[in-house]
């Protein structure tokens, strides 16, 4: 590091993904603090030029759902010339989010499936941070009828499709369509398979699982699932979405691996977070992040993300909220050590009062501070029970065996853990 009057500065020289990124003071009421959007895309390069106060400045844009908004945090140059940048350069290609897997694919898949021959795979890599898809998007679409056929290409690729129904106690019903094919070298090949779960309780289940390998060595799998039961504490319905994604490269230390989950009930309470973890060759990095919602108005979100190089260098950012009827506060740092041990770090937090005023205050380990109050709404949407629900007609529509007369499904009270008393997704701490 060199350090000058002005503060200082830090290179991190890192091959990988593009992306630029502004670091500023605090978030804003967006819900995500991210690195890159993707997670195989790590901090490049960081300079940090501050030694007078400063005024944030913020800018959020939002895909989709509130858990997949991506901020710009910056300093307003014009009431101060100093801000924080995190910056990347070149791209590897294992890193991009359009990979050399789909290309390598897609031309398999075309020679491997020619039209009216055999079934049409959409089996590609799966997209890193992009969260937990809606069943449509799926296109699940199930046989009535036992099926067992497969064939074999002008080019000696083959393909298979199967489907069927499992029956079991309690009413089980499983019914399922697996598909499937292969290079004529096996070099290349891909599985897909579709289930809908149902039993006498009242349980009913939707998912898919995937999986594939190209000629290049690389490789991936991805499940999705979307639960219907009944919580035996509360006898509240409840309907369970989760996901995991996971690639790994052929040529090179590099792979990811990503775990989502949202839980909703029908009064209201809600969970949902991330676990994610990637490498590439010498950096690796790590993310987690949970929301909760009680139901009655009190929210706490977090968010932990950090990462590392072989040589040493550390950096991360994490931040938590509290709410209450939209009065509470947040407090965050964004941090970075050197291989010396060299630290520097920003520390942030927001009180909000539920009137439209918005107090601010930070430091850093370079001598800047602020304490300010701002005019800043503090309610944001949530995506709750009613949204689930529209969005899981499929799973709803799922019919389960006739019940036959004086039959009743067994009662277990201890199969599943009271709302709340998971810790696998409570805040964690980084090694900062």
């Amino acid at each position: 590091m060199v350090a000058s009057s002005r503060g200082f500065t830090t290179q991190l020289e890192l091959k990988l993904s593009t992306l630029f990124i502004s670091y500023g003071l605090a978030p804003s009421k967006k819900k995500r603090m991210c690195f890159p959007r993707d997670p195989l895309t790590i901090l490049s390069r960081i300079s940090c030029c501050c030694s007078e106060p400063v005024v944030p400045v913020r800018r959020g844009s939002a895909s989709g759902k509130s858990n997949e908004k991506v901020e710009d945090w910056r300093f307003d140059s014009k009431k101060s010339p100093h801000r924080v940048r995190v910056q990347a350069s070149s791209a590897m290609p294992f890193a991009s989010a359009q990979s050399r897997f789909p290309s390598k694919q897609e031309k398999f898949y075309s020679r491997c499936t020619p039209r009216n021959s055999g079934p049409q795979s959409r089996d590609t890599p799966p997209k890193r941070d992009t969260g937990i898809a809606n069943e449509k998007d799926w296109g699940i679409s199930l046989l009535n009828e036992s099926v067992n056929e497969s064939g074999t290409n002008e080019d000696g690729s083959t393909w298979y499709q199967e489907s069927g129904e499992d029956l079991g106690e309690n009413g089980h019903r499983c019914r399922w369509t697996r598909m499937g094919g292969k290079s004529h070298d096996g070099s290349s090949e891909w599985k897909e398979t579709w289930w809908e779960k149902s039993d006498w309780s009242g349980y009913k289940e939707l998912g898919v699982e995937k999986l594939g390998r190209n000629t290049e060595g690389d490789s991936w799998w991805e499940t999705w699932q979307e639960v219907l039961h009944q919580d035996e504490w509360s006898n509240l319905a409840r309907i369970e979405r989760s996901a995991q994604k996971e690639a790994k490269s052929g040529s090179e230390n590099a792979g990811w691996h990503e775990k989502w989950w949202e839980k909703y009930d029908a009064k209201g309470w809600t969970e949902k977070g991330a676990h994610k973890y990637g490498r590439l060759n010498e950096q690796s990095w790590w993310e987690k992040w949970g929301e909760h919602y009680d139901g009655s108005g009190s929210v706490l979100k977090w968010t932990d993300k950090w990462a590392e190089t072989e040589l040493g260098t550390k950096w991360g950012d994490k931040w938590e909220e509290k709410f209450f009827a939209g009065i509470g506060s947040r407090q965050g740092e964004t941090w970075h050590v050197s291989p010396s041990g060299e630290r520097w770090s920003r520390k942030w937090g927001e009180e909000h009062f539920g009137n439209g005023k918005v107090h601010k205050y930070g430091k850093s380990t370079t001598g800047e501070s602020w304490d300010i109050v701002v005019d800043e709404e503090t309610s944001e949407p949530h995506y709750g029970w009613a949204d689930v629900v529209g969005d899981s007609s499929q799973l709803l529509s799922i019919q389960p065996r006739e019940r036959p007369p004086g039959v009743y499904p067994p009662l277990d009270f201890g199969s599943s853990p009271r709302p709340g008393d998971d810790q696998s997704d409570k805040p964690p701490t980084s090694a900062s």
